[in-house]
């Protein structure tokens, strides 16, 4: 079984490039995050399409903002929007759409679109730190649970291009760390990292100052699976073409094999980057760093 995960930052614009992606990644279930689409207006767009690909649909829309869906050829059994205790934002009775989770192949599979947390001082950054300790506390069986998504925090200094150039930021602060580090205590396993543990791997890169060609980039997009999935991956990797040529998203995929792997066991990032930047040269600073 392939599963894969994508914040697709916008999934109407992205149409173009996600249907041919199907096609030729051929996910068994997909997350997608920051659909960014009400509830009808995915179906409308995506949902014949999605139909004629075997693929039944989950989805939990906000209109323009956030969203986050599930697509499954192998089975969508007992669907749940959001979490038991998941707070809301700006009040706790306002709940966006950040989570969406159903069994699917067996496991049940989340959809997750973290909050960002803004600033380390902000309230958004507090409201980040209550969401994933609600999620945590939700997790009810661990051993077959993924919580795949935009987690919005790279959990080691490995996981940037330069930890100096996200001091003062969030993602990589150390309550950000211990919230997600909350979940290897759970028993869930950051599969990617497990197979790749001393490799370059980056899952977004920022639209500006050319980071991408520059792989000046973060691993923010995780899958954590427990041990009746994190036991049979035989590969786990991120589809980095995908966040090639035009009109991308920001994010690229990630993907994780159970049982079997299509492409072979073909590296950490496919393709790898051709020329990165190396971090102790390149000293840049983040585009949204004030001067």
């Amino acid at each position: 079984m392939r599963v894969a995960t994508w914040n697709v930052n916008s999934v109407k614009q992205r149409i173009p490039r996600l249907l041919p992606w199907l096609d030729e990644r051929r996910p068994d279930v997909v997350c997608l995050q920051e659909t960014k689409l009400s509830d009808d207006a995915f179906h409308e767009a995506l949902g014949a399409d999605l139909a004629e690909r075997g693929y039944e649909i989950a989805h939990a829309g906000q209109g323009q903002w956030n969203g986050v869906a599930l697509l499954s050829r192998v089975g969508l059994d007992d669907v749940r929007v959001g979490f038991d205790g998941m707070p809301g934002y700006p009040d706790p009775t306002t709940l966006e759409a950040r989570a969406v989770s159903a069994v699917c192949g067996g496991l049940r599979i989340y959809s997750l679109y973290v909050p960002n947390g803004r600033t380390p001082d902000s309230d958004h950054y507090t409201y980040k730190l209550e969401w994933l300790a609600a999620l945590a506390d939700a997790v009810d069986e661990p051993a077959t649970t993924l919580l795949c998504g935009d987690i919005n925090i790279a959990p080691a200094d490995a996981d940037v291009f330069d930890p100096d150039a996200y001091a003062g930021h969030t993602h990589v602060t150390p309550p950000e760390r211990a919230a997600l580090a909350r979940f290897g205590t759970l028993g869930l396993r950051d599969v990617v990292r497990d197979r790749w543990p001393d490799e370059r791997i980056y899952s977004y890169w920022d639209y500006r100052a050319g980071m991408f060609h520059k792989d000046l980039g973060m691993r923010i997009d995780l899958i954590l699976a427990g041990s009746a999935a994190a036991d049979r991956v035989a590969a786990a990797w991120i589809d980095r073409k995908a966040r090639k040529g035009t009109k991308p998203s920001d994010h690229a995929p990630v993907i994780v094999d159970l049982d079997t792997a299509p492409d072979g066991d073909i590296g950490p990032v496919v393709p790898p980057p051709s020329n990165p930047a190396k971090p102790a040269a390149a000293k840049v600073k983040l585009p949204q760093t004030p001067e």
